[in-house]
């Protein structure tokens, strides 16, 4: 879950993290990441309050 806007969570190295992680859920609480990009790393992922498109 990600609950910040500090600019150091802004450029991760997703592969390492999705790596390192058992699963591949992702919640975005402050609609940092793209969701494109987020899916090409292979995340699920989900964005709380960002419009739909």
């Amino acid at each position: 879950v990600i609950i910040t806007e500090w600019d150091s969570f802004r450029a991760l190295d997703f592969g390492r993290i999705k790596g390192a992680m058992k699963g591949n859920v992702v919640v975005d609480l402050r609609n940092i990441y793209s969701p494109e990009d987020m899916a090409r790393y292979g995340f699920a992922y989900t964005s709380i309050g960002r419009p739909a498109t």
